[in-house]
């Protein structure tokens, strides 16, 4: 199977005429995983295959392009593979791709999460593959990930504790999929939450997919004081909130693991919630599909990930490519 990358943006399938996640034009079919920014079409007139709710986010990111949407478990024929998305976790609308030809099989993940964001429509995958094609983000044995209901409690006592002294709670998420699973974790509290502009505009689709967000509205500086916030690091950095005196301000992040971003970031919390899988799930998911070849990346080191695959008895490469932040 030739599974080649196009740059640090895109992965490509030549010999089927198909690209992932890709930005060039010779390819016949290209399919996007989902919304976030280094995984959408620079041209935002291409056309593309996409899941109905990331045709909707990428829309309110500027995309104006003709995109067929497929759903879950709804298959296409090209005229040399059939093509099925899975649901991957990630964020709202987000697929894995899976290709089957006379060739081979190939499951393209995209980015996603398992156990799946609750802000998601689940996760699931094909029962065999012969190529996966996976994210490395948290590539290491450091990063375990509690459970979902863990961290919404600890993100739900951060802000009524919070509140209840007498300080604005601020959470740092980026703008989509994370700031709605924040505030979806939020909502048993009835609290009101203010969410950055760039964060609220994607808001209504979750709701439209059932969604529970509980009550929010969009940041307004002067009613700001009081609520709980959701907001970027950069936008922070550059005014948001700057009126409220006594704030306390929590950093969600996979990269919360690391205590170093405490002093990185000047916030008060650190709670690990990422819309990644952690490393161990990683590794157990290779075990389970037990595919001829796992192609790793979107990773800062892809040698512990191989080594621990070595020790299963699995193949591995490593496509070279850049992780991205959404913000």
């Amino acid at each position: 199977m030739n599974i080649t990358k196009a740059g640090y943006h895109g992965i490509l399938l030549p010999d089927l005429n198909i690209g992932f996640d890709y930005s060039g034009t010779d390819t016949q079919h290209t399919f996007i995983s989902h919304a976030h920014a280094d995984h959408m079409p620079r041209n935002r007139k291409s056309s593309v295959y996409c899941t109905p709710n990331t045709l909707k986010l990428m829309q309110r990111r500027g995309y104006k392009g003709n995109a067929t949407v497929l759903d879950f478990g709804e298959s296409i024929e090209t005229d040399k593979a059939r093509v099925t998305l899975y649901p991957a976790g990630h964020i709202l609308g987000s697929a894995m791709i899976f290709v089957e030809s006379d060739e081979n099989s190939v499951l393209y993940t995209g980015d996603y999460r398992t156990p799946p964001s609750p802000a998601s429509e689940g996760f699931s995958i094909p029962d065999q593959v012969d190529h996966f094609i996976t994210e490395a983000t948290f590539g290491l044995p450091i990063y375990k990930w509690d459970s979902h209901d863990k961290l919404g409690r600890e993100i739900r006592s951060f802000a009524s504790n919070s509140l209840e002294d007498g300080y604005t709670p601020i959470f740092l998420a980026y703008n989509l999929g994370k700031a709605q699973e924040v505030t979806h974790l939020l909502a048993p509290l009835e609290h009101t939450v203010q969410i950055h502009g760039a964060g609220y505009k994607m808001c209504d689709v979750y709701e439209e997919a059932g969604v529970d967000l509980g009550h929010y509205e969009s940041y307004d500086r002067e009613t700001c004081e009081g609520k709980v916030l959701i907001t970027t690091n950069s936008a922070l950095n550059n005014g948001f909130a700057s009126n409220v005196r006594k704030k306390r301000i929590a950093y969600c992040s996979g990269w919360a693991t690391r205590e170093a971003a405490r002093s990185q970031l000047t916030v008060h919390k650190l709670i690990p919630l990422s819309d990644h899988l952690d490393f161990f799930e990683l590794i157990r998911l290779c075990e389970e599909l037990n595919p001829q070849m796992v192609h790793i990346t979107h990773t800062p080191n892809a040698d512990v990930v191989q080594h621990y695959l070595d020790k299963r008895n699995i193949e591995s490469r490593f496509l070279d490519m850049e992780i991205e932040e959404d913000d």
